[in-house]
């Protein structure tokens, strides 16, 4: 039955041998590859932006495998959208690659709310925005800490420090205004630098609210204050009068801007 195969020099067996081990090799490398589709690439589709679901629906129906690496919150997105991928939108990449994705959760997470009482009004608002959360209403006590956080509520009820409270929550603030709330003119602060809008607001008793800035600002105890709220005149060019205590709103430039006052144009 091998007659054939023996009838046949040693060398002519040899390279036979090493032809069907090439063959052998060459479709176990073919085979290969068709299993592992090598050579297949795909290219990612862009979903940072898409819900969640819409997303996942997406990539695997173009072949890719999907894995939430990561669920963070932000306010400034929609919830439930994804945030970040891996590999990036338009990447080639092979086929069954796994894209990683990061969400924005639907529900903001649970903080520790912050100790306001006994600080300044000024340093407790820059407390809240680090804590992620917003300054809700402000009333007024008469009270020796003039500008001073007395009490910190939440939904009607005083809050104790590391209370649970939920991202994005609104406090209500009460300040002390002083053994005696005094009213006074609102004070005008266009044209000042902040550096003496901020001297001029502590020498009566107002705390700074708001500052919005208008561009880059590379020095801001030199910039000057182009727009304030309250104003210091109201429509009928009447005096506006702020109590002790009380926020005011600045508008910050660079440079020096001249803003057309809604009081200064003339009754139709």
């Amino acid at each position: 039955m091998f007659t054939f195969i023996t009838n046949k020099p040693f060398w002519v067996n040899l390279l036979a041998a090493i032809a069907l081990g090439l063959l052998f090799l060459f479709l176990f490398l073919k085979t290969l590859g068709w299993i592992t589709k090598h050579g297949d690439y795909l290219k990612v589709p862009a979903v940072v932006g898409l819900k969640t679901d819409a997303a996942i629906k997406l990539l695997e129906k173009q072949g890719f495998d999907v894995y939430i690496q990561d669920s963070v919150y932000t306010d400034t997105a929609a919830r439930g959208i994804v945030l970040k991928q891996l590999p990036d939108a338009n990447s080639l990449v092979k086929i069954n690659r796994t894209v990683f994705v990061t969400v924005n959760r639907y529900v903001p997470p649970m903080i520790d709310m912050p100790g306001l009482e006994g600080q300044s009004l000024s340093f407790a608002l820059k407390i809240l925005e680090r804590n992620h959360l917003k300054l809700g209403d402000t009333t007024f006590r008469p009270d020796f800490m003039m500008g001073s956080v007395l009490e910190q509520h939440f939904n009607g009820m005083r809050i104790a420090d590391k209370s649970k409270i939920q991202w994005g929550s609104k406090i209500d603030l009460v300040i002390g205004g002083g053994l005696e709330i005094r009213s006074m003119p609102v004070p005008s602060l266009i044209g000042l630098t902040y550096g003496d809008a901020m001297a001029l607001l502590e020498e009566n008793g107002i705390s700074p609210g708001a500052v919005i800035f208008d561009g880059a600002i590379a020095d801001t105890a030199s910039a000057f204050i182009y727009r304030q709220r309250p104003e210091r005149f109201d429509m009928e060019k009447r005096l506006v009068y702020i109590q002790s205590g009380q926020l005011m709103d600045i508008w910050l430039a660079q440079q020096m801007k001249i803003v057309t006052d809604s009081t200064n144009k003339k009754n139709n």
